[in-house]
């Protein structure tokens, strides 16, 4: 499977498309994650809210394979 991913420097916003196809339908936040969902419940993307500070945190667990982010 291939994900493109997206930045907006400006709303410092990384977006993870995980779906090329389906109609937008609803989406779940938590904390600083939203995932937007089709109409069948699978998701088609995934916006990372304060990238800039999360996605650096998220790269050090995995290099110390931890599973948790703060």
């Amino acid at each position: 499977m291939v994900y493109k991913i997206k930045y907006d420097e400006e709303a410092d916003v990384l977006m993870i498309i995980v779906a090329e196809e389906g109609k937008l339908s609803h989406a779940e936040e938590a904390g600083d994650l939203i995932v937007h969902f089709d109409e069948n419940d699978k998701p088609l993307f995934i916006e990372v809210l304060k990238a800039s500070k999360i996605v650096p945190l998220m790269v050090q667990s995995l290099a110390k394979k931890e599973v948790s982010v703060t």
